[in-house]
């Protein structure tokens, strides 16, 4: 309680002193992992250590929680309940991380049985004591202004004991549709198109890939490594060439082959009878002497062409020698070549495989990445409808689930009406609905109003209540609830009495702590109305004065 003391003046204010630090401070020990980061910056406090006294689950001696302002990761518990089974008289105090005690806090406090689940130990204590500062009284159903509603309804879930694993589900499929939406948005763009792709055609060219991939496995899979293989293929080339000029010689030896043989059928033995005809005819009668010239001319004549046809045949008989010596050195040059071919054939060299074995890692990966562009393409691709045919089947699921678990809805909602009506008489309506839809599970308190915050107020404190009792008796929540000052705000002072009177009454019965900060002036006007307060106050009074705040100075 913040009290206004004798020496205030009308400048002074309760507002600093330190009903709000007081929720951080229990959020700070009790794991928050960046709880009002500008308190706990402040250097007046940064060799302050902070100490929590709690019953524990199990245990019959109290739990000591140590948590220093300049070592926020390491958490000091006395004794050791990490555990989770309670040991002797002499257990040690240890010293754990703060996931650590986040995860006994999930374990001891709301039951959880693995480290896997949903559900979230801060989430689930943030229900149980909501911070103003982050927008934790703007809604019954949310401890923070900007959470996720399928966060917030999966640890309501929780604490409400329905079906968590459903309400996974519903966050899944919103994550899901989030994907699909960007991605839609993103393929507009022509560079994400080129990147990303159209699924059918991916397809395809997947296909082909595959192909070549197969084919290559093949050439390497038969491949065998020939030993000199570049001396070998240098020396089919060099026989190669060897027949090339053979060829080219012997074209040149036919043609003057052909040449000759034409010159051969061209020798003619010299014919001079027609002279001692013409002679005649001219009547000149040839001596013995021009007869005897003329012989010697003839024999002469038919010398010269004996010479020429005789040249003529050794040159062409030389010519056919050479073709037939040309025509067997090509043929062994011929058998060479083919057996080299065929050793060239049989296998490859080294750096041949090497390329093979490249090319075909340079395949591998590109099909990797087109099987990864094909998944976003279908992702992309997904339609609307297949995921609303999920949500209606997850929708169908949940109402099954709430049929099978109508007497904990029923329950859930007889406590919230009956505390509502404690404070707001049988006038109003209120209730508490169990609703699935295709978006989501909804949890939703109602009590008819006309808008106020004083009534807005009071809706989070008999959900609050509601859910700390369900969630306690089940096994599944602490043994405490603890409101700030703000959820009073605007609250009739009627209200706040019933309101603290309707807390102290089911907590005592329930076997749980209800524990608030408020304003001495209200819990006067609380008094005024008839509630007699003076039991449940607890040491320090806080105080507007300098000295009178939760940490003893102001900074």
């Amino acid at each position: 309680m913040a009290e206004r003391t004798d020496a205030s003046t009308d400048t002074d204010s309760r507002n600093g002193s330190g009903k709000s630090s007081m929720i951080e401070l229990l959020h700070f020990v009790l794991g928050a992992q960046n709880a009002n980061k500008a308190l706990w910056t402040s250097p007046s406090l940064r060799d302050h250590v902070f100490t929590l006294e709690l019953d524990w689950p199990g245990r019959s001696e109290p739990l000591v929680v140590t948590r220093a302002v300049c070592r926020p990761n390491k958490i000091v518990v006395d004794p050791d309940v990490t555990g989770g089974t309670p040991r002797g008289l002499f257990d040690r105090p240890a010293e754990i991380s703060l996931k650590d005690w986040q995860w006994v806090i999930e374990r001891d406090l709301y039951g959880a049985t693995s480290q896997n689940l949903d559900i979230s130990g801060r989430t689930l204590l943030s229900f149980a004591i909501r911070r103003v500062d982050v927008g934790g009284f703007l809604e019954p159903t949310k401890t923070f202004g900007q959470q996720s509603p399928h966060d917030s309804m999966l640890n309501l879930c929780h604490l409400f004991g329905l079906d968590v694993g459903l309400a996974a589900r519903y966050r899944l499929l919103s994550n899901q549709e989030a994907t699909r939406k960007k991605l839609v948005e993103a393929a507009k763009d022509p560079v994400w198109g080129k990147i990303v792709g159209r699924s059918a055609e991916l397809r395809g060219e997947i296909g082909a890939v595959e192909q070549r991939l197969a084919e290559l496995e093949r050439q390497i899979a038969d491949f065998q490594v020939v030993p000199e293989y570049e001396n070998i293929r240098r020396e089919a080339d060099e026989v190669d060439q060897q027949i090339r000029d053979l060829r080219a010689e012997e074209a040149i030896e036919r043609r003057n082959l052909q040449d000759m043989e034409r010159a051969m059928a061209d020798v003619v033995e010299p014919d001079d009878r027609y002279l001692e005809t013409a002679y005649r005819q001219l009547g000149v009668i040839l001596g013995q002497e021009v007869r005897r010239r003329f012989d010697d001319v003839r024999v002469f004549h038919e010398t010269v062409v004996r010479n020429r046809e005789k040249h003529l045949s050794e040159e062409a008989s030389r010519l056919r020698e050479r073709l037939s010596e040309r025509n067997l050195a090509r043929q062994r040059l011929g058998e060479r070549q083919a057996a080299l071919l065929r050793t060239l054939n049989s296998g490859g060299a080294l750096d041949a495989l090497t390329s093979l074995q490249y090319a075909l890692a340079r395949e591998q990966a590109h099909l990797e990445s087109l099987r990864h562009r094909f998944q976003a393409a279908q992702a992309l691709e997904a339609s609307r409808r297949e995921i609303d045919a999920k949500r209606l089947e997850l929708e169908q699921e949940m109402v099954t689930d709430l049929e099978d678990r109508d007497a904990a809805t029923r329950e859930a909602n007889a406590l919230f009406n009956q505390y509502a009506r404690r404070l707001y008489g049988d006038g109003k309506n209120p209730y508490l609905t169990f609703s699935p839809t295709k978006q989501r599970m909804r949890i939703e308190p109602r009590i008819e109003d006309d808008g106020s915050r004083g009534i807005h107020n009071m809706v989070i404190f008999c959900f609050d209540l509601t859910a700390s009792v369900i969630a306690h008796r089940a096994g599944r929540g602490p043994d405490f609830l603890v409101h700030d000052s703000h959820l009073y705000d605007g609250v009739d002072e009627r209200q706040i009495v019933r309101a603290l009177q309707l807390a102290a009454e089911v907590t005592a019965a329930e076997g749980m702590q209800y524990v608030v900060t408020i304003n001495s002036d209200d819990l006067r006007k609380a008094g005024s109305a008839g509630l007699d307060a003076a039991p449940y106050v607890i040491e320090p009074h806080l105080t507007d004065q300098v000295t009178g705040g939760l940490f003893g100075f102001r900074f």
